[in-house]
């Protein structure tokens, strides 16, 4: 049977439009099954499940359903349950990703406040500087197909990193776009078929589904249980992912004893390491930990995206030349290289990271402050611990589940993310990430639309109504 929680996933914003609930219900099953998302003789949720699920009454999933039976897309019968059709609609294809991280993205609607996406919303000019100097940049005989990435990029990047205090060459850089392309290239590289890979739980999602697209087989530790990691690389995985600093979602900074040690783990067992450092400059602190990898040999796993802005697509992997060689024939399958003109023009960005970085770090200060104060005011029951860092807080729900209060959310107009998506072991359920991304008006408003949906929410007893908030 498709899980609850997998169907409201893909259901996505479903609510979010105009007219009774149930045909908005009934349209989005509709348009799964016309796209193979949900396959012939898929079994569907019983009708109370699901609309506990989705935090609705069960007549509005009684009256979609019907519908959709009335339609022949679906089969209802006493005793067997709720299936999607038999009849094959079109070839089977790959099932597309579930989670909401990825579903918001593809799926995005006007007038919803998106606290899904960690991310800055707008281009600085910085960038548009940055690209007009590239363009002055004269190529000549250069096709511009590099699969290790521009050099000057790379030299640049390694600079970086010396001058952090972890000596780097050229040519243990390797430029990806975006650092979510280098996850899945070392995914590919180091990930087989029901490999175990240990990963912090809760934890960056996109890397579960990267790593899931190896079908791995996940060992899941607390966040900021070293004792636990240790336990588990002596299990001798295929790979340990782990966020050092800042820590996505929690917000957690690891500790110069942890580093040392999980690093001197990774040397005496050859288990591969990777430490994401995607957030590791947007510390409220000035001071930035050093990388794993200056304790051991780690794989270091970087971008542009949440310092500058994430239109860039420009990341980057730091590691032991060989293993940077093996992704470099493998993004020469996937890709040639990436954008040239763009990796020029990041030269000039990675060049002004501290001054980029001051800028950044005085917003997501000043609108980390709006909402921790927004959520004390008008959600003081919600537990969080505020951030010394990075992009999101960690919120624990006093009661009921994020996924179902996540519905009524979305019909107040914001978008949020619900804990389990990123929680391997499948904890997470009562826990929300939201991002401070968005101006402080827009967070404090934000914080005032989720109250009223947690005015409305009670676990267990969806609403009844048929009909929509039009957002």
């Amino acid at each position: 049977m498709t899980r609850p929680d997998d169907l409201v996933t893909r259901l996505g914003r479903w609510s979010a439009g105009r007219g009774p609930l149930y045909l908005l219900l009934a349209g989005r099953i509709r348009r799964l099954i016309d796209e193979g998302e949900l396959q012939p003789g898929s079994p569907l949720p019983p009708d109370r499940t699901l609309a506990a699920a989705l935090a609705v009454g069960r007549t509005t999933v009684v009256s979609a359903y019907d519908l959709l039976a009335q339609e022949g897309k679906i089969v209802r019968r006493q005793g067997s349950g709720t299936k999607v059709s038999p009849a094959p609609l079109r070839p089977d294809r790959p099932a597309d990703t579930t989670n909401p991280l990825f579903v918001h993205l593809l799926d995005p609607l006007d007038k919803i406040v998106q606290l899904t996406c960690a991310a800055p919303n707008a281009m600085p000019t910085t960038v548009t500087d940055a690209y007009r100097e590239a363009l002055s940049v004269k190529i000549t005989d250069d096709i511009g197909y590099h699969p290790l990435g521009y050099d000057g990029l790379r030299s640049a990047l390694a600079d970086r990193y010396t001058s952090r205090g972890l000596a780097t060459t050229p040519g243990q850089i390797l430029v990806t776009t975006g650092a979510q392309q280098a996850l899945a290239l070392l995914a590919r590289l180091m990930v087989a078929p029901g490999d175990k890979v240990v990963v912090e739980a809760p934890t960056y999602p996109g890397a579960l589904e990267a790593f899931r697209e190896s079908t791995a087989d996940f060992i899941g530790v607390p966040v900021g249980d070293t004792d636990g990691l240790v336990r588990a690389m002596r299990q001798r995985p295929a790979v340990v992912y782990v966020i050092p600093t800042h820590h996505n979602p929690s917000g957690a900074v690891m500790s110069t004893l942890a580093r040392q040690r999980l690093g001197a783990m990774a040397a005496d067992l050859g288990v591969r390491l990777i430490e994401d450092e995607v957030l590791a400059e947007l510390g409220f602190d000035a001071e930035t930990p050093l990388p794993i990898a200056a304790h051991g040999p780690a794989v270091t796993i970087g971008s542009l995206s949440k310092v500058v802005w994430g239109g860039l697509r420009v990341g980057w992997v730091r590691a032991p030349e060989s293993v940077i060689m093996q992704l470099a024939r493998l993004k020469a399958v996937h890709d040639l290289g990436s954008n040239y003109l763009g990796q020029v023009a990041a030269v000039s960005l990675v060049s002004a990271m501290d001054s980029l970085r001051a800028t950044r770090v005085a917003a997501l200060r000043s609108q980390h402050a709006a909402l921790c104060a927004a959520l004390r005011e008008h959600l003081p029951s919600w537990e969080f611990t505020p951030a010394v860092g990075g992009q999101s807080v960690w919120i624990k729900l006093p009661h009921g589940d994020a996924v179902s209060f996540a519905q009524l959310a979305l019909r107040q107009g914001v978008a949020v993310l619900p804990g389990g998506s990123l929680d391997v072991t499948g904890g997470g359920n009562d826990h929300l990430r939201i991002p401070f991304m968005e101006p402080p008006d827009v967070l404090v408003g934000a914080v005032a639309r989720l109250a009223r949906a947690w005015n409305d929410y009670v676990p267990g007893a969806p609403s009844a109504s048929l009909t929509t908030l039009v957002v």
